[in-house]
């Protein structure tokens, strides 16, 4: 490394921050550049990657916006960067992100090391059962609405390394090139698709929220992933204080509350005799709402519990149908179940965690459009209690089960 440049990045970095881009995927930025393309002079890009960066000299380009349909309607934007640029953040991100990792609250657990959403829904599930209310908050385009200065003051209690500092800015001020090819500068917000933007999210919000609610409100447990949350509270009364002073609190910073994901929740169970209008919440993909449980000893009563929401059943069911399955009966069923396994796997491994029964209708879906595929490859299967039959070990596919090679299971059972 040559002793000219300005900050000490070792080639090592940057070949590490490479593979954890790569693992990750994505398509191309402004350049149009994907990692087949990139990987073709791979060691030349890494090399102008690590050069610009320790003599100082590299700017970030512009980020793509990318407009992505919301589940609700309307769009809400992406800005993807380039491959490099993405290497170039995940450098930076290495670099910064222990020194700021140790300060955050156990209970934030969005975009971080060893902790995931389900550990949320978890720790979610059984603080409904130990207070009676429940404050729901979305914060409005959170990652649109951070201010400038005051993230780079934060930036700044954790590090004094003059690369990191220098870097963070330059992201920030990297305007954003819209679908028609216009550039539009930025003076707030980091873009939703960086590598380095959630951590800055992160650290906004721990000094926005997590550190504030511990010291406001240390008696009201409460649960964040990036920027959805969950504050318990004993009363409704105290519920409705929490949220004017959060209100207060997000706008200081220049953020505001979803009005429409916003809502106070009774927790109702057995124990809690009142009848609320409001008894139901969604949190990750979950909604948590009074539902039938067994007890030790046989006897059912009702507790507050999370199951899939049917806003994941709907986009689960709607992703099935974009397969179009019946299209391919060219393929083998052991073509589909390589091509699909790891999908529905991934919805089993998250939404089976909690609530399984919830998922039977989802699942349902899942086969009937396999029994389509089958019935339209194999012309000899009339209807679908034949294709469910289909499990005999004869000549048909070698009679191969539809279900078996995806998810383990034989039909009757899903």
């Amino acid at each position: 490394m040559s002793k000219t440049k300005s900050f000490p990045i070792s080639q090592t970095t940057v070949v590490e921050a490479y593979k954890r881009v790569k693992d990750k995927k994505g398509a191309g930025g402004v350049d149009q550049v994907d990692f087949e393309k990139f990987d073709k002079d791979l060691k030349n890009n890494l090399y102008k990657i690590w050069n610009r960066m320790s003599a100082g000299t590299y700017f970030p380009p512009p980020v793509k916006a990318v407009p992505i349909p919301k589940k609700n309607g309307g769009t809400r934007i992406l800005g993807i960067p380039t491959i490099g640029d993405r290497i170039a953040q995940m450098v930076v991100k290495l670099s910064f992100e222990p020194k700021a990792e140790p300060y955050f609250h156990e209970d934030s657990y969005g975009y971080r090391p060893n902790k995931s959403a389900l550990d949320a829904i978890e720790v979610t599930r059984k603080r409904c059962w130990q207070k009676d209310w429940v404050l729901e908050f979305d914060i409005k385009g959170l990652f649109d609405n951070i201010d400038h200065e005051i993230l780079m003051k934060l930036v700044k209690r954790h590090t004094q390394c003059p690369m990191e500092i220098l870097y963070i800015r330059r992201w920030l001020k990297a305007p954003i090139q819209q679908p028609d090819g216009t550039i539009e500068p930025r003076d707030k917000g980091v873009p939703q698709g960086g590598v380095i933007s959630p951590l800055l999210a992160n650290l906004f919000l721990h000094y926005v929220f997590d550190d504030w609610m511990n010291r406001t409100f240390e008696q009201n447990p409460w649960c964040r992933y990036a920027d959805d949350a969950i504050i318990h509270c004993q009363t409704q009364k105290q519920a409705e204080f929490i949220k004017d002073k959060l209100d207060k609190r997000l706008q200081s910073a220049g953020l505001e509350l979803h009005p429409e994901k916003t809502k106070i929740v009774y927790c109702k169970d057995s124990n809690r005799k009142e009848t609320r209008h409001t008894m139901q919440f969604a949190f990750l993909g979950y909604t948590f709402k009074p539902r039938k449980a067994k007890g030790k000893n046989g006897k059912e009563f009702t507790s507050f519990l999370p199951a899939i929401s049917q806003k994941a059943k709907q986009a689960i069911m709607q992703t099935v149908h974009d397969w179009h399955l019946l299209w391919m009966t060219n393929k083998s069923l052991k073509d589909i179940a390589e091509k699909y396994n790891p999908v529905i796997r991934g919805w089993l491994n998250y939404y089976g965690k909690y609530g399984k029964r919830e998922l039977a209708d989802t699942l349902k879906h899942i086969n009937m459009h396999l029994c389509y595929w089958f019935r339209r490859k194999y012309k000899t299967y009339r209807n679908r209690r034949e294709v469910s039959r289909t499990n005999d070990g004869r000549n048909c596919e070698k009679r191969t089960t539809v279900v078996r090679p995806l998810g383990g299971r034989d039909m009757k059972t899903l």
